[in-house]
């Protein structure tokens, strides 16, 4: 899908990586993945792990994201689909709630990357 906002979805900065919020708009269809709350969160977190994906990077290197819930209710539900996603390690994160997101997603999640140094 090709991205007509005035946004980069992911961007190297030295060794790290920005990537974008990501709601769950499945790329294909171009729709939002709402059959349910689980859903869209899955949704998610492949479209973060593509933008991972395209820079040769996993879940794994991931260090920090950000998470914009617009129901604290769905806290619980995030949390237990968001940790199936990580074997070793979580990245440190910050939930915040929030009154909107676009595409009238429930969740929007951004991160940063980071880049291992080669020996």
């Amino acid at each position: 899908m090709k991205n007509t906002l005035p946004f980069t979805p992911s961007l190297q900065v030295d060794n790290l990586l920005f990537i974008s919020g990501q709601v769950g708009i499945n790329p294909e269809s171009s729709t939002l993945a709402n059959e349910n709350f689980d859903a869209e969160v899955k949704q998610v977190m492949e479209n973060l792990k593509t933008q991972l994906q395209t820079h040769g990077l996993t879940l794994e290197d991931l260090v920090s994201t950000t998470i914009y819930l617009k129901d604290m209710k769905n806290y619980a539900a995030l949390n237990e689909r968001y940790s199936s996603y990580f074997e070793n390690k979580y990245p440190t994160r910050t939930c915040i709630a929030v009154l909107d997101l676009p595409a009238n997603a429930s969740v929007e999640i951004s991160g940063i990357a980071h880049f291992k140094t080669k020996e």
